[in-house]
């Protein structure tokens, strides 16, 4: 993504709330050229700088939510090589 020298990504909580996260529940075809998709579940945690769509101190992804049982509560937060991570 080419942006101009200077540009940051900085956007508050209201606003990921109601011009990216909103559109992006309401339509599955909504993008945004500085939130990526990402399946956290699939993703080693070393590997999410390379997948975000802009390199700053904080990245944005868009991603479902994974059951670890599919009646309870809990969050998979497991990969691939059985790490775990705390993801908020």
């Amino acid at each position: 993504m080419e942006l101009p020298p200077g540009f940051r990504f900085h956007p508050t909580d209201e606003e990921l709330i109601t011009h990216y996260l909103s559109p992006k529940v309401l339509s599955s075809t909504f993008s945004s050229p500085a939130i990526a998709e990402v399946d956290l579940n699939k993703c080693e945690p070393w590997d999410l700088p390379g997948r975000a769509k802009m390199g700053e101190k904080e990245w944005y992804f868009y991603c479902v939510r994974d059951r670890k049982y599919p009646t309870g509560l809990r969050t998979n937060r497991a990969t691939a090589a059985g790490k775990s991570s705390k993801r908020t």
